[in-house]
């Protein structure tokens, strides 16, 4: 046998900024100089067709910024326009279409691609990136509260495939992350609502000062202020990165993967929903169902417990959908599936993160699924005395 180990450094680049592509905007050309490659720098855009609507004059915009660039950095075709949200990541054919505009465009590993759009959406073009010669610079533009703050900064890549969700994809660092908070502007309530869950799912498993701060500006968030939320993003964002590149498994070899707290629900319960449940929404009652669950079995106090679900519904989150209750043709509860699920999507092992105390995580390898259900009913009738107050 030979053997030798390779060692591999992967920087990992999240910046904020406003206004992005506006012409006196210099971030873009500070991620390139980072490089240390001369110019000319040559870009393929894909923009998400949901931002391109909310955005008047985006695609414009973009061609302005490149065209002021003195041939610096060029456009190697018109920026693409591409449908986005969860079900961009459901047909396949897109992932070949888009590979089709980097052949088309001439696009080698020393090129760009872009990705403008929402978090389904990155991570559709960030796949057919990755995996057109054998992997391109990518750049994110993440422009929901979701993105910004979690999937955007994330190293994963994928599309649903066999009904399942991100069943195929790569781990693949991107060349640099630019958190545009212009964009968050245009989003409607219910978007922007949605990353503050990530936000308060890793300051439960991270950082107890930051839930504290959640807290404490709970009226704020629950009235979307710009600058409690933008406070929440760049947290969030800092504590996933920090996570990803010192947690010691950033591409997920092994079966642990707290930052899917709340996760296994919430994946069967999108697909259960037919995504009419979004991902920020189904990760609330997934955490929702583990919270009262560790309480159930004497993991987490109840007044601690009943703390978070009162946080979770102070800033506008649901606690319980009737999805959750649907059964298969057999009689089954369908949501129980999504632990075998979980298994298989984690490489067979069984590995759910559970929050004993803000701020602190452990691992457990099984779950009681006669508790998973009382926990199920009693969010059930907790969304009936909440409906009839």
């Amino acid at each position: 046998m030979i053997e030798r180990p390779i060692h591999l450094s992967f920087p990992h680049r999240v910046l904020f900024t406003r206004g992005v592509f506006a012409s006196s905007n210099r971030t873009l050309d500070q991620v390139l100089a980072l490089a240390g490659e001369p110019g000319p720098h040559r870009f393929l855009v894909f923009i998400d067709a949901g931002v391109a609507a909310n955005n008047g004059g985006l695609v414009e915009q973009v061609g302005a910024f490149f065209a002021s660039r003195d041939g610096q950095h060029t456009l190697a075709a018109p920026p693409r326009v591409l449908g986005g949200g969860e079900t961009c990541k459901n047909d396949w054919e897109r992932v070949p279409e888009i590979w089709r505009a980097i052949h088309e465009a001439e696009i080698d590993r020393h090129s760009y691609v872009i990705a403008v759009g929402g978090g389904a959406f990155l991570d559709l073009v960030g796949f057919a990136s990755a995996t057109a010669h054998r992997g391109i610079r990518h750049i994110r533009m993440p422009t929901t509260t979701l993105s910004q703050g979690d999937g955007g900064v994330g190293v994963k890549n994928g599309v649903n495939f066999f009904g399942k969700k991100n069943w195929v994809g790569t781990f693949t660092v991107p060349f640099a992350i630019i958190n545009d908070l212009d964009f968050l502007d245009s989003l409607p309530e219910r978007e922007k609502r949605a990353g503050l869950v990530e936000a308060i799912k890793v300051s439960l498993i991270r950082d107890r000062e930051f839930f504290e701060s959640i807290e404490c500006r709970a009226d704020a968030l629950a009235a979307l202020d710009p600058n409690a939320l933008e406070m929440a993003i760049r947290r969030s964002a800092e504590l996933h990165v920090e996570h990803i590149a010192t947690g010691g498994d950033p591409f997920e070899l092994g079966s642990a993967r707290p930052l899917d707290f709340g996760h296994w629900v919430a994946h069967k319960l999108e697909q259960m929903s037919g995504f009419a449940v979004g991902h920020g929404e189904a990760v609330a009652i997934g955490m929702a169902v583990d919270l009262v669950y560790s309480a159930r079995i004497g993991l987490l106090e109840s007044e601690i417990c009943e703390r978070i679900l009162g946080l979770l519904a102070k800033v506008g989150f649901e606690l319980f959908s009737d999805y959750l209750v649907d059964k298969t043709p057999e009689g089954q509860w369908a949501i129980l599936h999504g632990l075998e699920e979980f298994r298989e999507h984690l490489g067979g092992t069984l590995t759910i993160t559970l929050v004993p105390e803000i701020g602190e995580k452990i691992e457990v390898h099984e779950m009681e699924e006669a508790v998973v259900l009382e926990s199920i009913r009693a969010l059930a009738a907790r969304a009936v005395v909440g409906e009839k107050a």
